[in-house]
């Protein structure tokens, strides 16, 4: 875990974040920049503020374990731990690219840092799930946090995983879900509505945070906050592609690249 930042550090790191993601996206001429730009913050605060793990010591047995289950968000996640000195910066440049070292899925044979290989969604949790129960049962202190997009907790694979962790009591697990409101097809809640989400969760066993997932500081109380000997679920609201103005809330950017154009524009905005 890093020493104390302030806040302000912590939103300039998201907004470097940000402009190297746009670039990535614009080069690759791929999608997911709206997913990616919901999830940043969650995931800065996470690698600066809260994992113990160590980008020389991988082999680590004890560190904490991130795994980004809602993968098409990929290149946010690169670039942290690009950020993070995982791997050399001009990887970044490779993204989506023929022969390159990053995949637009993750893959854990392909650079450092990647804990777990993951694309199709809905597999996660489970892998978190078995992750916590083998580090609890060897007493490890490895913490173990999941990051899952709210389409994909459409997926019945989610809450068998919710249940057999809640059964076995894995305190040292903490789902995050980034709940942008805007899945492949549309609204969140109107391709299947999982309101009311907090009163399913806590249904389940866990133990729920309701919070906004762009303040730090809600982010750090409740990852910070005591364990109750549960399992821990952290509902994050988000805006899908937050930062850009034009990009904020629309189903569009979860599918488009920006162009030219448009990637001048987001510039100016991010800088």
């Amino acid at each position: 875990m890093e020493g104390k930042l302030q806040q302000p550090m912590l939103e300039d790191i998201c907004k470097s974040i940000r402009i190297d993601v746009l670039k990535m996206m614009h080069k690759s001429f791929s999608s997911h920049i709206g997913g990616c730009y919901s999830v940043i913050e969650i995931l800065v605060t996470l690698y600066f503020k809260i994992l113990n793990v160590d980008p020389k010591n991988l082999n680590d047995n004890e560190r904490d374990i991130l795994l980004l289950s809602k993968a098409h968000s990929s290149a946010a996640l690169y670039a942290i731990l690009a950020e993070k000195q995982f791997f050399p910066k001009e990887y970044l440049d490779t993204y989506y690219q023929d022969d390159g070292k990053l995949p637009g899925h993750l893959n854990k044979k392909t650079a450092p840092g990647i804990e777990f290989s993951f694309g199709s969604l809905g597999h996660g949790l489970s892998v978190g799930c078995g992750m916590a129960l083998g580090n609890k049962r060897m007493n490890n202190t490895g913490r173990i946090f999941v990051v899952l997009g709210d389409g994909e907790c459409n997926e019945g694979s989610v809450w068998e995983a919710a249940m057999f962790a809640s059964h076995h009591k894995l305190s040292n697990l903490t789902a995050i879900i980034d709940y942008n409101k805007i899945q492949s097809f549309g609204s969140t809640n109107e391709v299947i509505n999982q309101e009311p989400i907090s009163d399913k969760w806590k249904s389940f066993g866990w133990q729920v945070f309701e919070i906004d997932g762009h303040n730090h500081n809600e982010l750090l109380d409740a990852f910070n906050s005591p364990n109750e000997n549960l399992p821990k679920v952290i509902i994050a609201h988000t805006v899908k592609g937050k930062g850009v103005s034009f990009m904020e809330n629309s189903l569009d950017w979860h599918y488009k690249s920006p162009d030219d154009e448009q990637l001048n524009l987001a510039l100016k905005e991010l800088e």
